[in-house]
């Protein structure tokens, strides 16, 4: 095996939970921060507990609404792209004369 590949393991790393419950556990990080733990969570509680973590549902809300704008499929915007190309051809001018006339 090679020699130093091998993350730093804290045998006594702290865990703080957003109740205020403090553990230690071994980890690769001398501190971890956890939103939920089994003194808070509702599975190890029995009471039922709304838990929202970094805004889920507001994310998919404005997922959902994000979808419901109308979105243009690539072919649909090739296909706007050349009909706007062919009515910019239409409005030249055919001949020299109608050039002259529209540069004045």
């Amino acid at each position: 095996m090679r020699a130093n590949i091998h993350p730093t393991w804290f045998q006594e790393a702290k865990v703080t939970c957003a109740c205020g419950n403090v553990f230690y556990v071994g980890a690769t990080v001398p501190e971890l921060k956890v939103g939920v733990c089994y003194n808070c969570h509702p599975y190890y509680t029995g009471q039922m507990k709304y838990l929202d973590t970094a805004g889920r549902v507001d994310a998919f809300k404005a997922k959902q609404a994000k979808a419901s704008t109308n979105v243009v499929s690539k072919t649909e915007k090739r296909h706007l792209k050349h009909l706007k190309k062919l009515q910019e051809e239409m409005e030249r001018p055919d001949t020299l004369e109608q050039l002259r006339k529209a540069a004045k």
